[in-house]
């Protein structure tokens, strides 16, 4: 992610894509810039800022290939202390110089100003992001809980900057009468705008009421997330192997090889996702998969120094108190301000219509579930007897599909995917400083633009110590015409367990669906054009759907040829295997549905609440009774581990956005099987329409450009087996 962009833009977490346009042709596709006129911009934006020479080692411009790389091998808590702290300062002179400017207020000397503001700052938060959440550990722990409130007091004071706020309403009012141009338009206004939400617009009392709320925020968000990782950094062990009976023999061997990496004798099960969730699909041992369910769904829950129940509370009445200084009903009518949904009524309609029909379907599974288990399914049964389930009716087991899917296999398919859908082919380099000898590094480049080298892909593809669990995309740069363009460098980021020297990692098809979902978003970046990077911040609730739309190419028969292959035999998987596996693909959907759904409308149902609740527990309990949520099912995320909505502000009042975006996903995914998974015309449009863009222009309408209408929610309700009426 770009940290500066949420200094001085107020941006979302995640950056993707923006586009080099002034708005948008008749057929959708990008309209193009004058280069001359944005690079007069840049000049006139670098007159303003003051020339600064940094003496931390760690803001200093990345050197080496690929227009710099970071330097990681050179990253210490100690430098990146110094590296923050000076940055900071740096940063303020920056903004004093564009809000002091004499001149009158221009796009270029303001507007274009603020985009090429804080680069040396820039730098060393990139640098951190990826040690605290690649790395970790108690100096990376303290570091965070230091600069969090430092960094959260900086934006404030550029947000909170009377003569600065005055300078960016000055444009934005005026763009006509400057006869600014669509994109310009839209980049001031959209400042402008993100200014007076997050309080630009307040007295000075309100500024500083404001202040004192968000730095005690992101106090609370740190230690929430440390608490959560603290919790994931335990395990459960078993010494007799007939507890870990009926793994595969893949998953058996990473857990004993999890337990000889922390000096144990047997087997330990991490209480990550990745180890978790197969133990409870296979194991035989009934008890053994309630431990360490319990285990798992307890993180942040335990009433012990890691319990997040206390700063849940305190995120939320923080939150409330925001909402109410900001002038909002509640904290969800805030954050949804720049949504595709706009409201938490939209976004509810569209979660009631799927959560109906996904109950339904739960009370179907359990039936068939009992039928086999001969007694009532407990929550740590049902992926296991789900499996039971599946062999039976489409005579499908998991395991049969594993040894197709051996990871660096499964990531040439996705670099295939690419070539095919856009031209980029990735190549490996070992030149390049890495954060932890794990992580690999290719080299991309764009044959539809001439074969040019246009970034680096960064690949940490394994769970350790101190990292945080799950799976996620970040950029250390991402891509602009503004000032000179330099490669892009995209990473992916995975928690798959580590086996034994020489021995295959094997993972499953949700596994599999995940890296290629995760690399949609890298996607995203690599085939940016942008101008002004303030684009790349797009709407929450469209975020998701590139990534979520790159998952179906995981069994197109293509891939499944060309890299699907079992890795002892080479032999591709069989269109009879396919076709089982297509056969059952709204199979357990009540499960995944309900799993996720829950999630999402106990956000929305915390967060749509003028008068906050305290008892964090109680809260969890009544609201999932009150959606009638199925007693065989936990939420995905449980309130006290929840990381989307409790680490940042990102993905609170949000989480429907997966749904969202999935709806354009499913009526995205019809047309490439309507025209050919691989059509070329259609992977063009794609790229131009929907990938390139970013946030230049709204993405509803580029949607409807793409498409030629709304999205139709049918497709979501069809792909995952409900009626469609």
């Amino acid at each position: 992610m770009d940290r500066r962009r949420l200094l001085i833009a107020g941006g979302s977490l995640m950056a993707l894509a923006a586009c080099a346009t002034n708005g948008m042709t008749d057929g959708g596709m990008a309209a193009p810039v004058d280069p001359a006129a944005v690079a007069e911009e840049a000049r006139i934006a670098r007159a303003v800022l003051p020339t600064q020479t940094p003496r931390a080692a760690l803001l200093q411009p990345w050197t080496g290939g690929y227009d710099g790389l970071p330097p990681f091998d050179r990253v210490t808590p100690a430098a990146l202390r110094e590296a923050i702290l000076e940055g900071i300062e740096l940063q303020r002179a920056d903004i004093a110089a564009i809000a002091g400017n004499p001149e009158p207020a221009t796009f270029a000397n303001t507007l274009v100003a603020l985009e090429l503001a804080g680069e040396p700052l820039d730098r060393a938060l990139n640098l951190m992001g990826v040690m605290t959440s690649n790395i970790g550990g108690a100096e990376w722990d303290a570091l965070d809980s230091e600069t969090a409130p430092l960094l959260s007091a900086a934006s404030d004071e550029i947000t909170f900057n009377p003569q600065l706020f005055e300078r960016i309403r000055a444009v934005a009012d005026g763009a006509a009468a400057a006869g600014l141009n669509a994109q310009q338009t839209r980049l001031a206004e959209r400042r402008r705008d993100a200014y007076v939400r997050n309080g630009a617009a307040l007295d000075e009392a309100g500024k500083a009421e404001l202040g004192r709320i968000n730095s005690a925020l992101s106090t609370a968000f740190t230690g929430f997330g440390q608490k959560v990782v603290a919790d994931e950094n335990t395990w459960t062990l078993f010494a007799n192997e007939a507890q870990v009976a009926g793994l595969p023999d893949s998953n058996k061997a990473a857990a004993a090889s999890a337990a000889r990496s922390r000096n144990l004798q047997g087997w330990a099960i991490v209480n990550t996702r990745s180890s978790v969730d197969p133990y409870l699909t296979f194991a035989d041992d009934r008890a053994g998969r309630e431990q360490v369910w319990r285990k798992f769904i307890m993180r942040g829950d335990n009433g012990d120094a890691n319990d997040t129940k206390a700063t849940i509370a305190e995120i939320l009445r923080l939150r409330a108190a925001r909402a109410r200084l900001l002038g909002y009903e509640h904290h969800a009518a805030w954050r949804m301000q720049d949504t595709m949904a706009k409201t938490p009524a939209a976004a509810e309609d569209l979660m009631n219509r799927v959560w109906a029909p996904a109950k339904a379907r739960v009370a179907e599974e359990v039936a068939d579930m009992r039928a086999i288990a001969g007694h009532d399914i407990e929550p740590w049964d049902y992926l296991y007897f789900a499996e039971k389930v599946r062999k039976q009716k489409y005579d499908l087991d998991q395991n049969e599909l594993k040894p197709y899917f051996e990871l660096s296999a499964v990531k040439r398919g996705a670099f295939d995917m690419a070539g095919r859908l856009y031209g980029f082919t990735f190549t490996p380099v070992t030149n390049v400083p890495t954060f932890h000898p794990d992580v690999e590094v290719f080299e991309v480049r764009d044959q539809q633009r001439d074969n040019r080298v246009i970034g680096l892909f960064y690949s940490d593809d394994f769970a350790r110590a101190g990292k945080r669990s799950g799976a996620w995309m970040t950029s250390y740069r991402s891509f602009s015409t503004l000032d000179g363009t330099k490669a892009i460098l995209a990473s992916n980021n995975n928690n798959f367990t580590k086996p034994d020297p020489g021995q295959p990692v094997l993972i499953s098809l949700d596994d599999a669906t995940t890296l290629f979902h995760e690399f949609g978003h890298a996607l995203h970046y690599l085939s940016s054009v942008v101008t002004y990077p303030s684009f790349g911040n797009t709407p929450r609730d469209f975020v998701e759907y590139p990534s979520q739309v790159h998952e179906h190419w995981v069994l197109t028969r293509p891939i499944l040829d060309g890299f699907m292959r079992h890795y002892e035999t080479g032999e591709p998987m069989p269109q009879s295997l396919v076709d089982r596996i297509e056969a059952s693909s709204t199979f357990n959907q009540g499960y995944e549905t309900v799993s996720y759904l829950s999630s999402a409308l106990v956000d929305m149902d915390l967060h749509t609440r003028a008068t906050p609740p305290t008892d964090i527990a109680a809260f969890e309990r009544e609201s999932l009774a009150r959606f009638g949520m199925p007693d065989e099912i936990v939420m995905r995320h449980r309130l006290p581990q929840f990381n989307h909505l409790f680490t940042s502000d990102a993905y609170s009042a949000g989480y429907y956005s997966y749904l969202w975006s999935e709806v354009m996903d499913a009526d995205t995914w019809a047309l490439f099987e309507e025209k050919g998974v691989f059509d070329p015309e259609t992977a063009r449009r794609y790229r131009a329409i929907i990938l390139a863009p970013g946030n230049t222009t709204d993405r509803g309408d580029a949607y409807r450009a793409f498409r030629g209408r709304d999205p139709d929610v049918a497709a979501l309700l069809r792909v995952r087996g409900f009626p469609t009426s």
